[in-house]
């Protein structure tokens, strides 16, 4: 299906990369995703966001939420809660299953919420 955001605000940019070498999240010292196939997403009115394949995450660490989203951009999105040292962080992961066609690399990754956790880095790596 189309995204209806793009239809109706067709100046509004998502753009989509894949990152050029590894990038890797931690939670303190702990890798949670590490992977080379990578997708950078720029859009307007929001941060680089770094979504990586489910394979190359931790996906043990992460308990499916009730909570969804709707982007008119890129889908409905399912959140997940990361669960690590018996600390949850609510909602701090999320997933597009089911993306709209102009989005559709993006399925079966996730991305993290580093700016509402401090404790996540998202950084590129050798």
């Amino acid at each position: 299906m189309k995204s209806p955001g793009h239809q109706k605000w067709p100046d509004h940019q998502v753009k989509e990369s894949h990152v050029d070498g590894a990038a890797e999240v931690r939670i303190g010292p702990e890798v949670i995703a590490d992977s080379r196939d990578v997708i950078r997403v720029e859009e307007d009115g929001s941060p680089p966001r770094l979504y990586f394949p489910r394979d190359a995450v931790a996906m043990q660490k992460l308990e499916p939420s009730n909570t969804t989203t709707q982007c008119p951009f890129k889908g409905t999105a399912r959140y997940f809660t990361i669960n690590i040292n018996g600390k949850k962080m609510k909602d701090a992961v999320w997933s597009y299953e089911d993306p709209f066609e102009e989005h559709q690399a993006l399925k079966d990754r996730v991305a993290f919420y580093e700016e509402k956790f401090p404790e996540i880095r998202v950084q590129p790596h050798s």
